[in-house]
């Protein structure tokens, strides 16, 4: 199939491999970047794709979220892919919270994809695929939690976890299915080199969940490989 996908953090690792192999698949792809003029590889794949195109979003700009929401207004969106997110400092001990770095990892990791959701759903469920997807993170599972720590970039893929199965209910009426997927520990500039698998590997799993109609649940929890994690 082919058809229209929109990704966030589209200028790098695995929002920019998401844009080259949907577009090396046909399909016209909205990248969302902050900053397109300094996106080279993204405008790059504009130049080589016609179906790509590039859109400046802040995802924590919610007014500037509605003015591209007006300008899509009766465009259909097959997939609407929340990739862009935001780490915060690593390394951060018990005790040694910034509670202003909390809010900022929340906003752009819980609120944000919510609120992609809530502009961007007529469009979703005027389409024929009718998919919104959010990338998580394992370390947002409360079963999986062994080690403690990690309570900024933790809390918000927890709550992001929520969303989705929130998301999934409310906009069930609609037809329209929402996923939570953890892309694996990838070799990105967030990864880092010691990660385990590489952008294709992961994005190529992710694009195979992202078009299954049939196996792919609404309202679930999926690793890359296809495997269901655990809330």
């Amino acid at each position: 199939m082919s058809g229209t996908i929109l990704i966030t953090g589209s200028n790098r690792g695995i929002g920019l491999e998401m844009c080259t192999q949907f577009a090396e698949s046909g399909w016209k792809v909205l990248a969302c970047c902050r900053q397109p003029e300094q996106a080279t590889e993204l405008g790059a794949l504009e130049g080589r794709f016609p179906s790509v195109r590039v859109i400046g979003l802040d995802v924590t700009d919610y007014d500037q979220m509605a003015s591209l929401g007006k300008a899509l207004a009766g465009e259909p969106i097959d997939i609407l892919l929340n990739n862009a997110g935001y780490y915060g400092p690593k390394g951060v001990r018990f005790g040694a919270i910034d509670p202003g770095e909390w809010r900022r990892v929340l906003e752009s990791n819980t609120i944000a994809p919510y609120m992609m959701a809530e502009t961007f759903c007529d469009n979703v469920a005027a389409s024929e695929h009718k998919l919104i997807a959010v990338i998580s993170s394992k370390v947002g599972s409360i079963a999986d939690n062994h080690s403690g720590g990690g309570y900024l970039y933790r809390t918000s893929k927890t709550a992001v976890n929520q969303v989705v199965k929130s998301l999934s209910v409310d906009l069930d009426p609609q037809g329209i299915r929402v996923l939570a997927l953890h892309p694996g520990w990838v070799k990105t500039a967030m990864g880092g080199p010691a990660a385990l698998i590489s952008t294709q590997e992961s994005v190529g799993g992710l694009k195979k969940l992202l078009l299954d109609d049939e196996l792919v649940k609404t309202g679930h929890f999926y690793n890359y490989d296809g495997s269901e994690i655990p809330w």
